[in-house]
């Protein structure tokens, strides 16, 4: 029994985990009016037939806080990365100088920052959520140990360690939704 309870701790600290991690993954996609590679990361060209992830056929750099440069390891690539960037929609206009991509990233509006913030708590939220259905699905695991014979005891010591849980990812998501909205409000 014992190890079926920490088996359902366990699996539930899984998915908080993922939770946290794919909201990570989402914010770094989140412009934040600072250049950063990531910025690019669901940009997808053809190669060789394929759809390839951008940074699997080029270098993507950031030479200054304005500026995404990618050098394709195939110069007869510049057209298709060029017009993969574009159909992304992500709001930018690569410079193509025949050698490399540059790419200004434009400074934020007051009203696309607000916009930006909204989404990064809509975000944020889908996050909460996750973590709360982890720690709902674990106690419902844990409930119906209890009926084929765990101990009340147990059962509530594992609900315990199961909102310390909880706790501990829905702090770690609000220090990041913190830390992402004041990167998006700083001018």
């Amino acid at each position: 029994m014992e190890d079926d309870v920490n088996l359902i701790i366990e699996m539930a600290e899984e998915k908080m985990e993922k939770s946290v991690n794919h909201l990570s993954n989402e914010l770094s996609r989140l412009r934040a009016g600072k250049a950063s590679p990531h910025m690019l990361d669901g940009v997808t060209v053809e190669y060789y037939g394929t759809n390839t992830p951008l940074n699997q056929v080029s270098n993507i750099n950031t030479p200054d806080a304005r500026t995404i440069m990618v050098q394709p390891w195939e110069k007869s690539m510049l057209e298709p990365i060029e017009k993969a960037i574009l159909h992304a929609n992500l709001g930018f206009n690569p410079i193509n100088n025949g050698e490399v991509l540059r790419i200004v990233v434009p400074a934020l509006t007051e009203e696309r920052r607000k916009t930006l913030v909204k989404q990064v708590r809509g975000e944020g939220e889908n996050a909460k959520v996750s973590i709360r259905n982890a720690r709902r699905e674990a106690n419902d695991e844990l409930k119906k140990l209890q009926k084929k014979g765990l101990s009340e005891d147990m059962e509530k010591s594992a609900e315990e360690d199961v909102q310390k849980l909880h706790d501990k990812y829905i702090s770690r998501v609000d220090e990041m939704l913190e830390k992402k909205e004041e990167e998006i409000m700083t001018v």
